[in-house]
């Protein structure tokens, strides 16, 4: 088979200790992050369960024609399984000394618990036989006899899982015993008989017809069945719900495919010389470098993430009687792995009988607290440079530092505490199952999931909810992980909770304490606390190692960083953030509350002396917008866009008139206050708009009411002039909206320059105040050159260019179609969130028009995407002065800058 064409890879060692390993860890896009990380492990000499790996191209073939196999792949399978088994000594299914093996999934890009496994497979009721006489522990033989079951049956046949862990509580309860591991070998087999039962009368034999035999279902015994059965529910489960919902979440692609690694069977479960666990290199809350992570004797691998066993440390395991020297050795694999991988790693192992065996390794998910101490320190030893330390750290994550926390002055009675899984605070209602928090999401309300322990199918509800609180689980169970790569507060492990789910509540042992759902709770991700009720919380400082990356950002990036921001406390929020400048400052979020009585009396009102009236109190109360926004970005830029919204939307709403007027007449009001509401209902209706965004707005209500564009050029001047005498260095520029022809540029440029000399010249001040306009229309990009010839600048309005683009309405569009265009794959992802490329085209059009008519214009971009990662990298690449965006999300905005320039010199140092 040639190269070209070649489907599965080979890792491990053969029968006389010789590597054969056909693949690396550079080959994730055809193996798989776990496929090529077994085989990286095994070239440099780690203890590696030999197997072979089917590649993520053979996935999305198989799914693409319909989950039909491509010709050839499963004889070269058939091949790889013979010499699986010549280089074992033994066969699957073989009945006097059978080899097991396990079939997991293994996606180019992390997608932990996302996908499917199944451990055990090969055993059947001969091979049971030669598994009990080869190790002489038939309780061994028969609990991973009943452990294949019951993952068979749940994860390639699709049935209830609960069918079986209800069987076994019962069996518990029967025996009178506390743990699985209290069962005996007698009581395992009666569950293993119990299990077949319960899969022959649960799979539909319609389904199914390779399976009966005599007319009735019946647990597959041919290992060939067995492991092709295994082989397509991994590669089915690629497109399951739950993975499908974390690669839009984590903007993965769907034709990636998974990889399927087939691996000989280490046991964790043959006693107490015998274990299994799940370790860091490094603590990935925190970042401190420690050996962290869990483990539990006499266990299998699942049994640590599913949370059903309380765990110990990791750190005790070279302490515990017969696995000292593989707990030693595990230390030292996890220095040469960080050695070798340069980065924190996550690892799963097992030591079966002593000997110590690697499973997996791989770059360890961690919070963004943690990416930056890792990043840092890694620096500090030599390990990477400082920039691989900023290529490091996903912009994404620093939302996570941004997250309140406790206020520290708040007085709470903590009613709980657990592990402290994922940093952060979170209050919200009390939700017990993944649906109800995704409904009180939707209704508009904060919850917290509470759960005994999460699966993998409760995403949906931990992606809506505000906090994730589980009962059982260790730190590096489902909740956790993914709570900390979500970036999300989580407290794992609170086995004070005696959740019942079923009555959607939670009891805490020992008091009279019962949380019922809708209550509200609050937790603390960083200490663990759980509190009953609302606790207050604080946004926390940018300092320390998030301030120290930043630094280390804004060495290496070229494009500026503004913010968004329309008063001044969110101004010197911004400036405290590091933002150089105002990008937008949207002044028609200045006539809210009692002004908008001013404006609309304006609007309403065609008596001269009343309009004049209006204009002079919004005067005084811009002026003094004006000073405390300029001040407090005191020496830097801040782009002042005049008004922009439709004149309609300062009136008042035309339902409510009506309905206030129904109510009057009911109530006898005097027909006087009637007639007047009447009145202002028809000049109210007068007004509106089929398409309002598409009309009266911008400059064209510059135009059309002239004082309004003067009046708030005079305040910016006024107030300009006011600081200038004070010794302040104010830097104000005018932004004239919705330009899409010149003329209209002209007309608006000219009558501010007007306002400005007679300003300068009443206060005796200098006013060099630049004039631009946003570019948000598609005519305005590509008649860019004429309307730069009267711009000083031009700032991208990218959410009207995205809805002048594509002509949607970015306030219907997101609730109605453009959901279900991303679940059908018409658009790739939500171009109001991420600019999409012909919009970007747009921008980069204008750009080149603008700079050949006007070489020192400055080019920026104020919508949404200023604050996107991956957007922050396009503009970068179009050649944009700065972006601008939203305070909290201005230190994303500087570390992706940051990266985008490094990425031209260095490429993408970041390990996913």
């Amino acid at each position: 088979m040639t190269e070209e064409v070649k489907r599965v890879y080979a890792f491990g060692k053969d029968a006389q200790g010789n590597n054969v390993t056909e693949g690396n860890t550079s080959m994730k896009a055809v193996l798989g992050g776990k496929g090529a990380n077994l085989a990286e492990m095994a070239n440099i000499g780690l203890p590696v369960p030999p197997g072979f790996t089917i590649s993520c191209q053979t996935c999305m073939e198989y799914a693409n024609a319909g989950n039909v196999w491509p010709e050839g792949v499963l004889d070269t399978i058939q091949e790889y399984r013979e010499d699986l088994e010549a280089r074992m000594g033994k066969k699957i299914g073989e009945a006097s000394d059978p080899l097991l093996v396990s079939v997991r999934s293994g996606a180019p890009l992390s997608m932990p618990g996302m996908m499917d496994t199944v451990l055990n497979l090969g055993l059947n009721d001969e091979s049971i036989k030669g598994l009990i006489a080869q190790t002489e522990n038939p309780r061994f033989a028969w609990d991973s006899y009943r452990r294949f079951i019951q993952m068979f049956s749940s994860v390639v046949m699709g049935l209830d899982s609960d069918l079986f862990e209800n069987a076994i509580t019962a069996m518990k309860n029967a025996r009178g015993v506390a743990t699985d591991t209290d069962l005996t070998a007698e009581d395992l087999q009666e569950l293993v008989v119990e299990f077949k039962q319960i899969f022959t009368e649960n799979v539909p034999a319609s389904d199914y017809a390779s399976l009966v035999s005599d007319g009735t279902v019946r647990f597959p015994q041919d290992p060939s069945v067995q492991l092709q059965l295994a082989i397509e529910a991994v590669f089915g489960s690629w497109n399951n719900p739950r993975a499908t919902l974390y690669r839009k979440q984590n903007k993965i692609a769907d034709d990636l495919g998974t990889a399927v690694n087939v691996q000989s069977m280490v046991f964790g479960n043959k006693g107490n010389t015998s274990a299994t666990g799940v370790a860091f290199t490094r603590n990935p809350a925190t970042g401190e470098k420690e050996f962290y992570g869990d483990y539990l004797v006499n266990a299998q691998g699942e049994d640590v993430v599913a949370g059903i066993r309380n765990t110990s440390p990791i750190a005790d395991l070279k302490h515990v009687e017969g696995l000292e020297e593989a707990g030693t050795e595990l230390e030292e694999v996890f220095v040469t792995l960080e050695n070798h991988f340069r980065d924190m790693c996550d690892i799963e192992f097992t030591i079966e009988q002593g000997k110590l065996w690697m499973l997996q390794t791989r770059v360890g998910k961690r919070t963004a607290a943690s990416a930056l101490h890792i990043a840092i320190e890694m620096e500090k030893e030599g390990l990477i440079t400082k920039k691989e330390a900023v290529m490091r750290v996903d912009p994404e994550q620093l939302d996570q530092l941004l997250h309140p926390q406790f206020d520290k002055h708040a007085n709470y009675d903590v009613v709980a505490k657990g592990l402290n899984a994922s940093p952060g605070a979170a209050v919200g209602e009390a939700m017990f199952s993944a649906a109800d928090a995704v409904a009180t999401t939707e209704a508009g309300r904060k919850c917290v999931l509470v759960r005994w322990e999460t699966n993998p199918d409760d995403l949906a509800g931990m992606i809506a909810a505000e906090g994730i609180l589980t009962s059982h689980g260790g730190k590096t169970s489902h909740a956790a992980v993914i709570a900390r790569g979500m970036g999300t507060p989580c407290v794992c492990g609170a086995e004070m909770l005696k959740i019942d789910a079923e009555k959607k509540e939670a009891a805490i042992a020992g008091t009279d304490i019962v949380i019922r759902e809708g209550d509200m709770i609050s937790i603390d991700g960083t200490s663990g606390c759980v509190v009953l009720g609302a606790v207050e919380l604080v946004l926390p400082e940018l300092t320390g190692d998030l301030d120290t990356i930043l630094e280390w950002a804004d060495e290496f990036r070229t494009m500026g960083v503004r913010a968004n921001a329309d008063n001044p406390e969110d101004a010197e929020l911004s400036r405290g953030f590091g933002a150089e400048g105002i990008g937008l400052c949207r002044t028609e979020h200045m006539f809210l509350g009692d002004r908008k009585q001013i404006i609309q009396s304006f609007i309403l009102n065609e008596e001269p002396s009343i309009r004049q009236k209006a204009l002079d109190e919004l005067l005084e109360a811009q002026t003094g917008d004006f000073y405390g926004m300029f001040k407090a970005m005191d020496g830097l830029p801040v782009i002042v866009r005049l008004l922009d919204p439709p004149l309609h939307e300062f009136l008042d709403s035309p339902r409510e008139l009506d309905v206030e007027i129904t109510r009057m007449v009911c109530e006898g009001a005097p027909a006087a206050d009637i007639a007047e509401k009447r009145a202002l209902l028809s000049q109210v209706d007068a007004m509106a708009e089929v398409n309002p965004m598409l009309g009266l707005r911008g400059c064209r209500l510059a135009i059309l009411y002239p004082e309004l564009p003067a009046m708030q050029v005079r305040a910016i001047a006024m107030a300009a002039a006011r600081l200038q005498k004070e010794g302040l260095h104010p830097e104000p520029e005018i932004m004239i909206p919705l330009v899409s022809v010149l003329p209209e540029l002209e007309t608006l440029r000219g009558e501010a320059e007007e306002v400005l000399v007679q300003v300068a010249s009443e206060e005796g001040v200098e006013l060099n105040i630049p004039i631009g306009t946003m570019i948000e229309l598609p005519r305005a990009a590509v008649t860019a050159d004429e309307i730069a010839t009267k711009a000083d600048f031009f700032s991208f309005g990218t959410n009207d260019l995205t809805q002048t683009a594509f002509g949607f309405s970015r306030d219907d569009v997101e609730s109605k179609f453009v959901p279900r265009y991303l679940e059908r794959r018409i658009l790739p992802f939500n171009p109001f969130e991420t600019v999409d490329p012909g919009v970007a085209m747009l921008v980069d059009i204008a750009c080149q028009k603008g700079r050949a008519t006007n070489p020192d214009i400055t080019l920026g971009v104020c919508g949404e995407h200023g604050g996107d990662p991956d957007s922050v990298k396009t503009f970068h690449k179009i050649g944009l002065t700065y972006v601008s965006c939203s305070p909290y999300r201005v230190p994303l905005a500087r570390l992706a800058a940051g990266q985008a320039a490094l990425a031209e010199t260095m490429g993408d140092a970041r390990d996913k």
